[in-house]
C-alpha cells in the first residue's frame, strides 16, 4: 500500500509517497534506484539489484557534499557491505542502512531540518 509523506519545508527534494517498487519525489515517480540530495538534486542511481551493488556504486556518493548518507536497502533491511563504504568512511561520512520505507522518512526529517543528507534508494527491478 502506497505511502504519502508531506514535509515542513519545500526547499530541498522531498519524497512525496512511496511503495515497494517506486518512490516519488516532489510528486515525480520514479521506478528505477534514485539518489536525493538535500542540496537539490535527484539523480538516477545505476543499480536494480542488491546483488549487483558494488564500492563504485557508493564511491560517487563521497563527492555529494553530504554529512549523512542513508542507504534505502529496498522492501526489506539488508546491509551494505563494509567494503562498498570505504570512500564514505574514508571523508568521514556517516552511513545508515534502512529499509525503503524507513530511508524516505527519514530523509525528510533530516532534509527538513537542514541537515546536509543524501538518500540512496535500491529500487529493484521486478522479474518479468
Amino acid at each position: 500500500r502506497p505511502m504519502k509523506l508531506t514535509a515542513d519545508r519545500y526547499d530541498v527534494p522531498v519524497i512525496t509517497a512511496y511503495g515497494t517498487d517506486w518512490v516519488a519525489v516532489d510528486g515525480q515517480r520514479h521506478t528505477g534506484s534514485l539518489i536525493v540530495n538535500a542540496a537539490g538534486t535527484v539523480q538516477p542511481w545505476a543499480c536494480d539489484r542488491y546483488d549487483a551493488l558494488g564500492a563504485g556504486h557508493f564511491a560517487p556518493l563521497a563527492d555529494a557534499g553530504a554529512e549523512l548518507v542513508l542507504f534505502g536497502s529496498g522492501a526489506r533491511l539488508r546491509f551494505a557491505r563494509p567494503q562498498w563504504l570505504e570512500a564514505l568512511y574514508a571523508r568521514r561520512i556517516g552511513v545508515e542502512t534502512m529499509d525503503m520505507a524507513a530511508a524516505c522518512r527519514t530523509y525528510n526529517i533530516l532534509a527538513g531540518e537542514g541537515r546536509r543528507v543524501l538518500v540512496a534508494l535500491l529500487i529493484e527491478a521486478t522479474p518479468g
